[in-house]
């Protein structure tokens, strides 16, 4: 196996919960293999440094070896060696800030007017 799609690759060691996912992420341009964009059936080989673009986090894997199957959080380490400074890790831990809203009780669902200002709100928080 020379190269692997870099969406399996990221499912299989573990940064997407689901290929779907990784699929996604490469798609919405969240993803650099060796600097540049990646689409998801872009190769990876050994060697090539990915960059992922996780919420706030920037995380980046070099890819010491190539696995298109899912493994255990234990083998990762073989597979992929961590190059992501500390202080972006730290940015996957912080708490998200809520938005409180005060509605009168039983005054029912938000209307479209409402809706669009909470939506407006949590777009200011991403």
């Amino acid at each position: 196996m020379d190269n692997v799609r870099v969406d399996k690759y990221l499912w299989a060691i573990r940064v997407y919960k689901t290929r779907s996912e990784a699929t996604d992420a490469c798609s919405g341009n969240k993803v650099r293999v060796n600097g540049a964009v990646a689409k998801p059936s872009k190769p990876v080989k050994i060697g090539d440094s990915v960059e992922v673009h996780k919420g706030p986090a920037a995380l980046v894997y070099k890819v010491l070896q190539l696995s298109e199957n899912r493994m255990g959080a234990q083998l990762v380490p073989h597979y992929a060696e961590d190059l992501t400074p500390e202080a972006e890790k730290q940015k996957l831990h912080i708490p998200r800030e809520t938005i409180v809203m005060h509605r009168d009780k039983g005054s029912g669902r938000p209307t479209k007017k409402e809706r669009r200002e909470l939506d407006a709100l949590m777009d200011l928080l991403d």
